[in-house]
């Protein structure tokens, strides 16, 4: 009887903490609020460059190498390029890691992702930023991958 006494009370204390710490978290204010801002881009790729590394053909280690422009009603507004290294090849399916920097008008955006060669589209995180971008995050979402209609759509939170 005073083990389940014991329980009882312990289980009541411990609720009690766990919605104290959630209204204490709910009535603060004081954190400041996170913007969210939208970017919407065409993508031209200039340059590209398949290393082909190790095994001859596809195998692990196999690189991307890639810039372009970005441009926002006929206007270049960036410069980026990245690297995709191949980390899995399984059959005909090559899996690799793709690292991108955006260099734009109020900074720096970086964004890293896995990718299934050939798929057209991808969606990477944003890891990180300078100027204006300094702690961003979000995610960026590119379509028509490597066709002369690739566009991105940056959702950057600071």
């Amino acid at each position: 009887m005073l083990i389940k006494r014991f329980a009882a009370v312990t289980l009541a204390a411990a609720t009690l903490g766990v919605l104290a710490v959630g209204s204490a978290g709910a009535a603060d204010t004081s954190a400041p609020k996170k913007r969210v801002e939208v970017l919407e881009l065409k993508v031209e790729n200039l340059q590209y460059e398949s290393i082909d590394l190790g095994a001859a053909g596809p195998s692990q280690g196999d690189m991307n190498a890639f810039s372009g422009t970005t441009s926002k009603d006929g206007r270049v507004v960036g410069l980026g390029g990245g690297t995709c290294e191949v980390v899995r090849v399984e059959g005909d399916r090559q899996t690799s890691q793709c690292v991108i920097t955006a260099k734009l008008e109020k900074g720096s955006l970086t964004m890293q992702a896995l990718w299934e060669r050939g798929a057209p589209e991808l969606e990477m995180a944003i890891t990180g930023g300078t100027g204006a971008y300094k702690g961003a995050s979000g995610t960026a979402y590119y379509w028509d991958i490597a066709t002369p209609d690739e566009r991105i759509r940056a959702e950057i939170t600071r």
